[in-house]
This record gives structure tokens, C-alpha cells and sequence, in this order.
């Protein structure tokens, strides 16, 4: 009877509307929240942990949620390790496609460095991406493979023809070397935030602090 009592009143609480005299969510609605703060909890766990260390328990828990949920929603650890990579990677595209196709040398040296700026921006906002691609990239296994053919690939497409378009000249032996000196300078000083605290003083991640990192490396890079 206390059971029903409080079902019933778990229904009851589900139809009333909110604070702001807008309607509850539905069903649907809340398992999709509940999936996305599971999805979020997970990116950060494995991109802290490394996929082997990194539980379930752990991550419900970042989550708030029951960890009878996470096998609710994702069939396995591993599929779970999969939706959190392809949640970090749409964004990092999301956050590309505002900026305008170069035309002529003049937009591609500008469009080059306003890339690097954004790129600096996400990964400010962002440090699990560094911190995921350091863990996976270190495993020749076939989460890399996975990442590496669906997500990594496009983007080196992407870099080696901006390169190309801004600087027809350059070496192209040189154009990885130019990829992951890019990738390490940017994201470095973030994914290592406490480190920079105790070292310099300076927390990167504050607006001004990334917009000057930003900015050093946009025009480092492309002079």
C-alpha cells in the first residue's frame, strides 16, 4: 500500500507543472536528461581515468543517477565509451561551423588563424578531449582504430587542406609535425590547469587568459 501511495504520488508530481507555470517533462523527456548527464559523466571519467580504470559505479555516481541506469541506456562499457567520444567530437565540429570558407590567400591566412583561436576556445572548455585522445592514443587497440577512422581522420583531412590553401609552399612532410604541435599547444596548458596553477600562478582558464592563449598561438603560428 505505502508503495502504490507513493507511485501515485510520484504521477501526481510528474503532471504538475513547474515554477514557471510550464509544462512537466515527459517521460521521453527525462530519460533523455538522464542519458545525457550519464554521457557528460562518462567523457569526464574516461578522459581522467583511461577506459581500463574507469567504472561504472564511478560514473553513475558523477552522474547522480542509479548505476542500473547506465546498463538501462548503454549495453555495454564499451558502448558507453562510444556515445561519450562521439558526444565530445560533435561538439568540437559544432564549434567549427560558424567560421567562413577562406577566398583568396589573404581569407585562408585569416581563416587559419581563426581556427587555431577556436580550436584553443574548445579545448579551453573542453580539456577531456586532449585528455581522452593522450589515454586512447597511447593503446594501439580498436577503440583507436574506431576513433581514428571516425573522428581523427577527418579532421587531418581538414587541417592538411587549410595548410595546403594558406600555404601552398609548405613542406608536406612537415604538415603531421605542424598537427600535433598544434594539438599539444593548445590543449596542454588546460588539460594541466592545477600544474599551471602551482607553477605560474596564472589559471588558464579564465575568458582573458584563453583569449591571450588564443591569440599567441594564432599568431605564432600564422604569422
Amino acid at each position: 500500500m505505502r508503495k502504490r501511495r507513493e507511485a501515485d504520488g510520484a504521477k501526481a508530481a510528474a503532471r504538475r507543472p513547474g515554477r514557471d507555470g510550464s509544462a512537466p517533462p515527459t517521460r521521453a523527456q527525462q530519460r533523455d536528461a538522464t542519458r545525457e548527464r550519464i554521457v557528460e559523466a562518462a567523457a569526464r571519467i574516461f578522459s581522467e581515468r583511461g577506459f581500463g580504470a574507469a567504472s561504472t559505479r564511478e560514473i553513475a555516481a558523477r552522474a547522480h543517477v542509479n548505476q542500473g541506469l547506465i546498463t538501462y541506456h548503454f549495453q555495454s562499457k564499451q558502448a558507453l565509451w562510444k556515445a561519450a567520444a562521439e558526444r565530445v567530437f560533435a561538439r568540437l565540429r559544432r564549434s567549427f561551423e560558424t567560421l567562413p570558407e577562406p577566398d583568396g590567400a589573404a581569407d585562408a591566412s585569416a581563416r587559419a588563424r581563426a581556427t587555431i583561436r577556436q580550436y584553443v576556445r574548445f579545448v579551453a572548455a573542453h580539456p577531456e578531449l586532449f585528455r581522452l585522445m593522450v589515454e586512447e592514443g597511447r593503446h594501439a587497440d580498436a577503440r583507436l582504430r574506431w576513433l581514428v577512422d571516425t573522428h581523427l581522420a577527418p579532421i587531418y583531412a581538414a587541417f592538411t587542406r587549410l595548410v595546403e590553401r594558406y600555404n601552398p609552399a609548405f613542406d608536406r612532410a612537415l604538415i603531421p609535425h605542424l598537427y600535433y604541435a598544434l594539438a599539444g599547444a593548445g590543449s596542454m596548458i588546460f588539460a594541466l590547469r592545477p600544474e599551471c596553477q602551482r607553477l605560474t600562478g596564472l589559471d588558464p582558464a579564465t575568458p582573458d587568459a584563453v583569449e591571450r592563449h588564443a591569440e599567441m598561438l594564432a599568431r605564432l603560428l600564422i604569422p
